[in-house]
């Protein structure tokens, strides 16, 4: 049986104390060029004076990789180039329609009962209302 050397404790030299680690400085993360431009879709900018809102439909699904949500259309019509006000729990910002979609196709107007696919900027959810502004 080998007998196992004891070990040395490190001792240090008098007067002397180990040197205190720095604590790390927190800086706050840099955003990206495309985290920037969401964040500046989601602000929400007022209503143009003597505009109304008038309720055409319902979110109810989102697609985040495309930026699409399908919309059902429940009243009214929406065309493309119509601005439109999205309005949730967590979604509040104002866009103009660039493309519509209804069954896989570009359309450039659609009617009440029908389901669309819309290009969005920002992310929307289920059960967010999509209001037309009108004047």
């Amino acid at each position: 049986m080998k007998r196992k050397k004891p070990t040395k404790k490190k001792v240090s030299k008098a007067g002397k104390k180990p040197a205190a680690k720095k604590k790390a400085v927190k800086r706050p993360k840099k955003k990206s060029a495309a985290a920037k431009k969401k964040t500046a879709a989601r602000k929400r900018t007022s209503l143009p004076e003597g505009a109304s809102l008038e309720e055409v439909g319902i979110v109810t699904h989102y697609f985040p990789k495309v930026d699409a949500a399908v919309v059902k259309l429940a009243k009214g019509v929406l065309s493309v180039g119509d601005k439109i006000f999205i309005k949730g729990h967590t979604s509040d910002f104002i866009e103009s329609i660039e493309s519509m979609q209804l069954d896989h196709e570009p359309i450039q107007t659609a009617e009440k009962g029908q389901e669309i696919g819309l290009k969005v900027k920002s992310k929307v959810r289920e059960h967010d209302v999509i209001y037309r502004i009108v004047g």
